[in-house]
């Protein structure tokens, strides 16, 4: 949504202002407070004559360094400035750091959605229970990796330890504390403790997820400029994209393997097996290769391998669970949160 209509304040001009828009929740940026109060107006103005209004307790105004709620949440993320010395504020040496991390909000929800998913497997096996919440904690940790996650993927690990240990002892109430440690727990690499069953299915944990930073497009980059080599390579870089698809799509030099063609940002691809296993090939990145989902169809209709067509297919996806973590700015029936 453009904002039309501010009056500058002094020399400020609407140019300055910085919007961030994600369906409908958007965030106005400006360094000057009088000029965050005029647009706040003007949207206010602009909604009415389209029969919407601005939530005056999802709306907010604040400083991102100063006051006493500093910064502000938006899409799940907290971003917020702090204080440092000059010599750790990086080539700006303003005195101040600015983070983006996890809002409270958002670990809170996760929090409880890992307490509830134990709460209704009391009776569970342990298998079920690690089959349940290794995908929710996979996705929550792939949404954040690019920020400033780390600590708070440690202290999410000390509070699955905690509930986790809380569930094995109330399976078995007659049993020391040695006793439900060797069932539940197993020694594997160099962590002593994992939460394991006899079969080697393990619970992941946050702190697994490995911090990748997002990097900017460049300002001249453009998808419909024609330079696929810079596209592919970015793909290829992706914090998004699992690490087996990365590592192929770089053996590949960013092509598919059937038609050759570069794979592109909103392209579907699938892990194919060389050899399939049918037929004696194995489970290793020698036998596998990566290939848009409609070259993996077509191969799988040449070659007429039952194999192929039950094959679980290892495609680009969005985690649904974590991926909208805010509510409407606006009074409708949309989900969202946001300030101006």
């Amino acid at each position: 949504m453009a904002v039309k209509g501010v009056v500058p304040v002094g020399k400020v001009t609407q140019r300055e202002l910085g919007v961030v828009r994600y369906a409908d929740d958007f965030v106005v940026i400006h360094k000057n407070r009088e000029v965050i109060e005029q647009v706040k107006e003007v949207i206010s103005k602009w909604l009415a004559g389209v029969g919407l209004e601005l939530k005056p307790e999802k709306t907010r105004v604040a400083h991102t360094l100063e006051g006493q709620e500093p910064g502000f949440d938006f899409l799940g993320f907290n971003v917020r400035q702090y204080k440092v010395g000059k010599n750790r504020s990086g080539k700006s040496g303003k005195g101040y750091r600015t983070l983006v991390k996890p809002s409270n909000k958002s670990i809170k929800t996760h929090r409880e959605k890992l307490k509830a998913v134990i709460e209704s497997h009391k009776a569970a096996s342990q298998a079920a229970l690690i089959s349940k919440l290794n995908p929710i904690i996979r996705g929550w940790c792939n949404y954040y990796r690019t920020v400033v996650s780390k600590e708070v993927f440690g202290e999410l690990d000390h509070y699955l330890w905690e509930i986790t240990w809380g569930w094995a002892k109330r399976r078995h109430p007659n049993k020391t504390g040695a006793w439900v440690a060797k069932k539940y727990w197993k020694a594997e690499g160099g962590r002593q403790w994992n939460f394991m069953d006899s079969k080697g299915i393990k619970l992941i944990l946050h702190s697994e997820t490995e911090i990748v930073r997002h990097v900017k497009v460049k300002g001249t980059a453009s998808p419909m400029n024609g330079n696929l080599v810079y596209w592919s390579k970015r793909l290829r870089q992706s914090p998004m994209i699992s690490s087996r698809v990365i590592k192929l799509m770089g053996r590949q030099k960013g092509k598919c393997n059937h038609c050759g063609m570069t794979f592109r940002d909103g392209d579907r691809w699938e892990v194919d097996h060389i050899i399939p296993k049918s037929l004696g090939g194995k489970d290793t990145y020698g036998n596998l290769q990566l290939l848009h989902d409609y070259c993996h169809h077509q191969k799988t209709r040449m070659d007429g391998s039952i194999e192929g067509r039950a094959r679980k297919r290892d495609r680009k996806t969005e985690e649904p669970d974590e991926v909208k973590v805010s509510r409407p700015v606006l009074k409708t029936s949309r989900a969202g949160d946001s300030l101006a």
